[in-house]
């Protein structure tokens, strides 16, 4: 696990700062930043989060599909988990805490934005991370591969209609044209690139170019990670010095929803009994979410102001140590399950 994948939440909080600083400091170069936009999407955004976005595309092997019918149980439970209870126990959640415990703290309107930035982050299953999660629990690579393979193909037709169906539940004006655009811009266009990427990679004489490769961009997705949290907190940066306790009512319900799945999903791998080296990658990708996506549907959405763009950058904050203390119980609990 590199510097970077190790002290994320640093670099976050650390560019969460320097966005509120620069915003305070220089509000007319970030009102210039967020006019440069066609059709709700921001080119500056746009570009960022696809120097974020597509080198995880190039990393995931879509051949490895094939192999989708060996040890069903461990790809079931992670489908069930990302597609049919995590959106949907996302949004209850944040109904619950935005619309009914902290109703009196934030107004109705924060309170939907908030709730929609959340439903965001449980609709996107992580994608690059995950790779992580599975080799520190000592994780069947080529069987998270085909994990994470299937659920990024599944993500291309099921975020839309999942996403638009639960913001028009909790009561979001759901913009479709603008859903169906970001959906298409920040999923479909980056798994293309990355889908001919690989296939050039894997025909390329030069067996070791693909490494190369991705230990090129590597730095360039950081970069474009942390100059998206700098701008979000830099648009924010007066209504978060005003409201510093916005931060942590998000993180309240993200904690529990992050706990709770892992919970679950590890509960029911035990009960399949799926062998260790599955079933934790298996619940760690039912658990992470892929915020580099939530967050630029989140400004596409709902604009770079909103309460939407900063629960997703929250998302970010909160899920690195916790996803690291969930590593730490899998590995302590491997004798739970068979060799």
């Amino acid at each position: 696990m590199g510097l970077f994948e190790r002290f994320l939440s640093l670099w976050v909080a650390l560019a969460m700062v320097v966005g509120i600083v620069a915003g305070s400091a220089m509000p007319s170069v970030f009102q210039y930043v967020a006019g440069l936009e066609y059709a709700h999407v921001n080119f500056v955004i746009a570009v960022l989060i696809w120097v974020m976005i597509y080198p995880m595309m190039v990393q995931v092997d879509f051949s490895s599909i094939k192999q989708v019918g060996k040890n069903p149980k461990g790809l079931i439970l992670t489908l069930v988990i990302n597609w049919l209870i995590k959106p949907f126990s996302m949004a209850f959640l944040g109904w619950l805490f935005f619309k009914i415990v902290f109703a009196n703290w934030v107004d109705p309107q924060t309170a939907s934005e908030y709730i929609a930035g959340m439903i965001l982050l449980g609709v996107a299953p992580c994608t690059a991370m995950v790779f992580v999660w599975s080799q520190l629990t000592k994780g069947d690579a080529n069987y998270t591969l085909v994990q994470v393979s299937v659920n990024d193909v599944i993500m291309i037709f099921a975020f839309a209609p999942i996403a638009g169906f639960l913001l028009g539940v909790t009561d979001v004006s759901v913009p479709w044209k603008t859903l169906f655009i970001s959906v298409v811009l920040y999923v479909l266009v980056p798994f293309l690139m990355g889908v001919l990427s690989r296939r050039w990679f894997d025909n390329a004489v030069d067996k070791d170019s693909l490494t190369r490769f991705l230990a090129l961009m590597k730095p360039w997705s950081i970069v474009g990670l942390l100059g998206t949290v700098v701008l979000l907190f830099g648009f924010q940066s007066k209504r978060i010095l005003s409201e510093p306790e916005a931060i942590v009512l998000i993180a309240v319900p993200l904690l529990i929803q992050t706990y709770g799945i892992f919970a679950l999903a590890y509960w029911f791998a035990k009960r399949l009994r799926l062998p260790h080296n599955v079933a934790a990658p298996a619940c760690m990708i039912g658990t992470s979410n892929f915020f580099e996506l939530a967050v630029a549907v989140a400004i596409s959405l709902f604009g770079f102001h909103s309460g939407a763009a900063l629960a997703t950058v929250v998302g970010v904050l909160v899920e690195v140590p916790v996803m690291l203390s969930l590593v730490y119980f899998a590995n302590k609990t491997r004798h739970w399950f068979t060799a």
